[in-house]
Parts: C-alpha cells; sequence; structure tokens
C-alpha cells in the first residue's frame, strides 16, 4: 500500500517548477494531503519539525512524467484483475522507476486495461494513473492474425474493425461510454486495408462531440495527411520509411494544431533484425522528421509505445537532443504538453503550491546531463512515495 503520512518534506533539492522557468536550488517542496502545500528555497528540514523529511541533496525535482504512449498488451498483463497483488506490484515498479505518474494506453484490451487501473485507483497496488483508448479502430481485415500476437508475446486482442462510416462512429460512441478516454485509429495496416476519409471522419467528429481527443497511429505520409483531413488530434508516431516531411505536411501539422508523439527508440527495436545501414538510415530520417517538427514549434507528447520497447526511456532521451530537443523541451514533453493537451489543465504538471502532488525526484541534474531524467530516485503520486530507488545507501521509504 502507499506510504500515507500526514506531511512530508523533500529537502535539498534543485527544484524545476516547470519548463523554462529558473530552477530554485537547495529548495524544499512540502507535500500534504496529495497535494504541493509550499515551495521554498533555501530551506532545510529543521524548517518543518512536524514533517517527515526526505534528504534529496544532489537530487532534482520536476513534475511527475507522462508516457503518452504505452499498451498493458504484453502476456505479463494478462488477467489483470487475478495476478496477486505483490507480482503486479513488481511489475508496475518497472514503470514507476522511470517517473512516469500518468499514462495513456493506446490500444490494447479494454477491460484488462480497466481491471488494472482500478485495481491501482483501490489501492491493492502503487501504480500510475491510467488513461486508455480501448482497442483502436482499425479498417476491416487489417487486424493482424493471432498467431502474429503470440509470437510478439502478446496478448491476443480482437481490434476493433469497422466497415463503413455508421460502424466508425458507433465504436467510438461504445467505447467512450464504456470508460474510454480517447479513441485511436489506424490509418492503415500492414495486413491490408486503409481506413476510408469518411471512416475516419465519422470516428473524429463523433468522439470531439464528447468532448474526446482523437489519436492515429500513421504508418507513411500520406496516412497523416488523411488523418489531419479527417481532423485528428494527435500523432502517435513518425513514419520513417516514407521519407523526410516536407513544408507543407509540417505547415498543415502545424495550422491544425496537431501533436506529435515520436516514439524515436522503437524504430531502433523494430529495425534490430535488419542490417544496421538499413536501421541507422530509417532512425536518422526520423529524428530528421522530428528535428522539422521541433524547428517548427510544434507541441510534442512524450511516449515511448511501452509494449514494443523496453522500459528504459534513456535512448528516447538521447535521440529528442540529436533531433535538436533541449532540456526545457523535454521537460515540456514529458509535464505540461501532455497535460495541457489530455487534462485541459497544467496544474498537475507544475510544482507550485496547491498543486496536485505527483512528482519525481531524479538522481542529478538533467539540465546538465539528460541522462538524468531516466535515474530515478523517488516517484510520488498523489503525494506519497510509490517508487524508491533500491539502495543500501538510502532509506527506503516504502520499507
Amino acid at each position: 500500500m502507499p506510504n500515507r503520512v500526514p506531511k512530508l518534506v523533500l529537502t535539498g533539492a534543485t527544484v524545476y517548477t516547470a519548463p523554462g522557468d529558473e530552477p530554485l536550488r537547495d529548495a524544499a517542496v512540502v507535500l500534504r494531503d496529495g497535494s504541493i502545500d509550499e515551495v521554498c528555497p533555501n530551506a532545510g528540514a529543521e524548517t518543518f519539525p512536524d514533517a517527515t523529511a526526505v534528504d534529496c541533496s544532489g537530487c532534482s525535482v520536476t513534475a511527475g512524467f507522462w508516457n503518452a504512449h504505452v499498451h498493458f498488451h504484453e502476456r505479463k498483463w494478462a488477467d489483470a484483475g487475478q495476478i496477486p497483488a505483490p507480482e503486479l506490484q513488481r511489475q508496475l515498479d518497472e514503470l514507476m522507476r522511470f517517473g512516469f505518474t500518468s499514462v495513456f494506453d493506446l490500444s490494447s484490451q479494454f477491460s484488462n486495461t480497466q481491471a488494472l487501473r482500478g485495481r491501482i485507483e483501490r489501492g491493492e497496488v502503487r501504480g500510475p494513473r491510467i488513461l486508455t483508448t480501448g482497442e483502436g479502430l482499425i479498417a476491416t481485415g487489417g487486424a493482424p492474425p493471432p498467431e502474429v500476437f503470440r509470437a510478439l508475446g502478446l496478448v491476443e486482442t480482437a481490434l476493433s474493425e469497422v466497415s463503413n462510416a455508421e460502424s466508425a462512429r458507433e465504436r467510438a460512441r461504445e467505447l467512450l461510454r464504456a470508460g474510454a478516454d480517447a479513441v485511436k485509429i489506424f490509418a492503415s495496416s500492414p495486413a491490408g486495408g486503409r481506413l476510408e476519409p469518411d471512416l475516419m471522419r465519422a470516428a473524429v467528429d463523433e468522439t470531439h462531440a464528447a468532448g474526446r481527443l482523437v489519436f492515429v497511429h500513421p504508418n507513411d505520409a500520406a496516412d497523416i495527411r488523411a488523418a489531419l483531413d479527417a481532423g485528428v488530434d494527435v500523432i502517435a508516431h513518425t513514419t520513417p520509411r516514407s521519407g523526410a516531411w516536407d513544408e507543407a505536411l509540417i505547415a498543415r501539422m502545424d495550422s491544425q494544431a496537431t501533436a506529435l508523439i515520436p516514439t524515436l527508440m522503437v524504430w531502433k527495436s523494430l529495425l534490430r533484425h535488419d542490417r544496421l545501414s538499413i536501421r541507422e538510415r530509417l532512425v536518422a530520417t526520423a529524428v530528421g522528421q522530428v528535428r522539422a517538427w521541433t524547428e517548427r514549434g510544434g507541441c510534442i507528447l512524450f511516449g515511448t509505445d511501452l509494449g514494443a520497447v523496453e522500459y528504459d526511456p534513456a535512448q528516447e532521451y538521447a535521440l529528442m537532443v540529436a533531433a535538436g530537443a533541449t532540456f526545457p523541451a523535454i521537460l515540456t514533453a514529458l509535464t505540461t504538453a501532455p497535460a495541457q493537451r489530455i487534462d485541459g489543465d497544467k496544474s498537475r504538471a507544475e510544482v507550485r503550491a496547491g498543486n496536485p502532488a505527483d512528482l519525481v525526484v531524479l538522481t542529478g541534474d538533467p539540465a546538465m546531463n539528460i541522462g538524468a531524467l531516466s535515474a530515478v530516485r523517488y516517484t510520488i503520486r498523489a503525494g506519497e512515495i510509490v517508487y524508491a530507488e533500491p539502495s543500501s545507501r538510502m532509506p527506503n521509504p516504502l520499507a
């Protein structure tokens, strides 16, 4: 169960209150009742004698991270409602050890994801806040066959195959009524077929009428153009096989206030069996697409396509730097950009008094070394330490 204390104070840290703000040095962050009570520069533990102090000297504190592209479809998550709590906790710790306090599941078995987040919300296990699209919409005949799921180590997921505008509209409506937080569409499928424009538009219109976002999985630039025609909100991948994005496409994405989830490290993973020259070329193309979008000032939401890649996001951070992203830009993608775009509210993503206490304590300073973003000492959700780095050199508040 979460470590419940009446008042917690993080001391001695460098605090990044929000992307672009000057950091507060040797600061204290006071947490009470799930919220940030105070943020005080140059304040030690002795200033708060009634609080449980956690020494964060040499560390940095930021708002909790978002991973806006995950999948709970690996076999390890199957029958999430029945996995013994200690084992499920160990699996969730793999995710929280990298600071993710909010995640967006972009197409997995809906009932299973609901069971998983229900156990977290009931306090049976510690975990991130989970949002989900449920099963994605795909053209009829486009879903992978069962043997593909098995070969990839995934839970077989019955994607929502839609054949006309009315079925697309109805399936989007069903998902939202059942508790989905957004809708995802697969613009095309390697198994065959593209979603026709009227189908995509029907799903988008239905979702927007409910005040929710639409994510799209594109396989090439043509998919992106079709998705923009339909009015999608978030492009959930780069498309390196289609070559560099031209200025017209970039300009259109920008004019429609589209957000991009780069998922750069997924290409290294998916292309690991290919010749090195092919992998390097396609990864470089994806990096170039993100660089063009970054130079345009486009909105980026951090996401790794977890479930297709390893849990450690260090490669994603490094590739974003290669694409021209600065530390403030990456922190924006991890915090305020997804909070604003998805929640419509940045309060959870800024370290300020009165805001929800979703925080990350990092060993080191990511402004000096971007690798510090994946060196997490503590993950805090709603004012409670939900993950502590296992180390004999430091006390574990969860022990």
